[in-house]
């Protein structure tokens, strides 16, 4: 790529001359615009296969359906800002859900 010695903008070739296309200025010669890329290999992303990964901390809770004593937990706010949050439980066993108003 050539730039103008004037302005700095980019010269390219017209049919006979090349040419300034910011300021239209006259360059003498055959201009070469050369580019190149390179690429490189990128490694494998892995794929989780698992419909469903839990995240959340454990808890000793009774669940009511198999009776198994941990369950997972989290907590949303699902009413008005002014009442207490719901705390939902999960069986680690199971997976029956369930929530505990407060």
């Amino acid at each position: 790529m050539e730039f103008c010695s004037k302005c700095g903008g980019l010269v390219v070739e017209k049919l006979k001359n090349s040419q300034c296309l910011r300021c239209g200025a006259s360059v003498k010669g055959i201009v070469k615009v050369k580019s190149s890329e390179k690429l490189e290999k990128t490694q494998e992303v892995g794929v989780v296969k698992e419909k469903e990964i839990d995240v959340f901390p454990i808890t000793s809770a009774d669940c009511k359906k198999c009776g198994h004593k941990e369950a997972y937990f989290w907590s949303s706010q699902t009413r008005s800002g002014d009442e207490a949050e719901t705390r939902f439980f999960k069986c680690t066993k199971c997976k029956h859900t369930w929530r505990e108003y407060r």
